[in-house]
């Protein structure tokens, strides 16, 4: 079993500054933000809770997956990794820039 480190500030990489991520933040009050592989809902609350002192109502992970790139006569892959969709109520806010 891993170690699940509720009180890790590590866990919340950056938030993720997208079109449809800005889009979200301003109509459903929803933040995404890119997040460790070994990151659980209740460790991202925590740290949300830590960092942006408000509480999410829910946070949904997705994997993001890995893709097969070609660029400059090399094959490759990218990294993918996981991200987090925080929901918070209405009211509160987490200032991303």
């Amino acid at each position: 079993m891993t170690n699940l480190n509720l009180k890790n500030p590590t866990v919340l990489l950056r938030p993720r500054v997208t079109e449809k991520a800005a889009l979200k933040a301003n109509a459903e009050n929803t933040y995404v933000f890119e997040v460790t592989k070994e990151a659980t809902k209740k460790s991202i609350i925590a740290s949300i809770r830590d960092q942006y002192k408000v509480t999410p109502i829910r946070v949904h992970l997705l994997a993001i997956p890995t893709k097969k790139v070609f660029r400059r006569g090399k094959s490759g892959v990218t990294g993918g990794g996981k991200k987090a969709y925080v929901y918070l109520k209405k009211g509160d806010k987490i200032e991303v820039m």
